[in-house]
């Protein structure tokens, strides 16, 4: 699960990235559970996040799209996307009720 935003600037980061997809599936990364951290050091967002696995085919197109949609943010001059395998992703604790549901999981 994601570790909320702290700093209004951060919020606005978050809130830009929400739009992004991962293609294969159809929800949002962060529905998905696939961000894990945010934070901004000045005029740079730092995004920890992760994939649906390893050999994921869309994980650069992903990467890609949540490091345009942190630059469109008023204040954000740079972007680091820090793509990591642990905590491994896990759809039943780290993706919301609505992802699962849309994912067929039931628990």
């Amino acid at each position: 699960m994601i570790t909320m935003p702290n700093t209004s600037l951060e919020w606005e980061v978050y809130n830009n990235i929400r739009e992004v997809e991962d293609p294969e599936i159809g929800i949002t990364l962060v529905e998905l559970g696939l961000i894990y951290q945010i934070t901004v050091e000045e005029k740079k967002a730092i995004i920890v996040m992760t994939y649906t696995s390893m050999a994921c085919p869309a994980g650069p197109q992903m990467k890609q799209e949540i490091e345009d949609q942190a630059l469109r943010v008023d204040g954000i001059d740079e972007v680091v996307v820090e793509v990591v395998w642990n905590p491994k992703w896990d759809p039943r604790e780290m993706a919301s009720e609505e992802a699962k549901m849309q994912m067929g999981i039931y628990d």
